[in-house]
């Protein structure tokens, strides 16, 4: 019973790939990094190499993965409670503990507390999956478009405001929005010409794909865009074959959780972003 720690996508995925795949909405975190990874390499995320590792319970299968690409914090998924403690130690002889780690509710209290000698909540998260799609009853004027090449000035703007928003990193913003529109994973809602909001969709991966980068403008928020254009990037990836289509939130956020629950969004799990704290 040990973890294997590794810079080496490939290798992770050679180790973790079959437990990952086999519970794909519970891993969606960890299933769109690695493919991130293998796309754009390394140095995907930042100017540093990710650390990846897994967990092998007594049965010799994997129970507990983690990834972390530098800058962000590592993010576990579906840890065994006998490998935290380990996992700790683990961190502690390699010199890589971090400052944030990102988990289920259980897991992130029980590493911290071993990490840290304490911490503080950053954010609070729920993962939604769609059970039976329910759009808006009064749709906002307006229709969904994909977005193209010559929306690039705005998308990235449109991303950056959304990181700053949500406190994810906008580093590489531009290579994101490049790959986004071309693969036609960004839908755009428009009114009377003009967009007013924008959604987001993973790649599929393992039958599974999730909502991402859900944005409007503040001159036009409560009006229903977003609900419109997540309701759009839903159906669409239900029809182009999705079994899993996930979304996550700040339960910071009421006006969101709602708007989510109301177009068939129903909770999975919680995630915590925790913090180190000095005592």
């Amino acid at each position: 019973m040990t973890w294997t720690l590794t810079h080496d996508v490939e290798v992770f995925l050679d180790a973790a790939g079959a437990s990952l795949t086999a519970r794909p909405a519970e891993n969606t975190l960890v299933l769109t990094v690695t493919a991130a990874l293998r796309l754009g390499g390394p140095r995907a995320f930042g100017d540093a190499d990710p650390l990846l590792g897994w967990w092998r319970g007594a049965d010799g299968r994997v129970a507990g993965t983690l990834v972390q690409t530098p800058p962000r914090p590592p993010v576990l998924a579906l840890v065994a409670p006998e490998a935290v403690g380990p996992l700790a130690a683990a961190l502690s002889r390699t010199g890589t503990v971090p400052a944030e780690v990102n988990a289920d509710r259980a897991t992130a209290e029980a590493l911290a507390t071993a990490l840290w000698p304490g911490h503080r909540v950053v954010q609070e998260q729920r993962l939604y999956r769609l059970g039976t799609l329910t759009p808006p009853v009064i749709a906002p004027p307006g229709r969904a478009r994909a977005a193209t090449e010559a929306d690039r000035e705005l998308l990235v703007r449109w991303h950056h405001a959304f990181g700053e928003r949500t406190g994810q990193s906008v580093a590489h913003v531009e290579r994101l929005v490049d790959e986004r529109t071309a693969s036609g994973r960004l839908t755009l809602w428009e009114d009377g010409g003009v967009p007013v909001s924008m959604a987001g969709v993973s790649p599929r991966i393992a039958g599974m794909v999730r909502i991402t980068a859900v944005y409007t403008p503040p001159e036009h928020r409560r009006r229903g865009y977003a609900a419109a254009a997540v309701a759009e990037t839903s159906r669409a990836a239900r029809k182009a074959g999705a079994a899993e289509v996930l979304l996550f939130t700040d339960l910071a956020n009421p006006t969101s959780n709602g708007v989510y629950r109301r177009i068939g969004y129903r909770p999975v799990s919680d995630r915590l972003l925790l913090a180190a704290v000095d005592r």
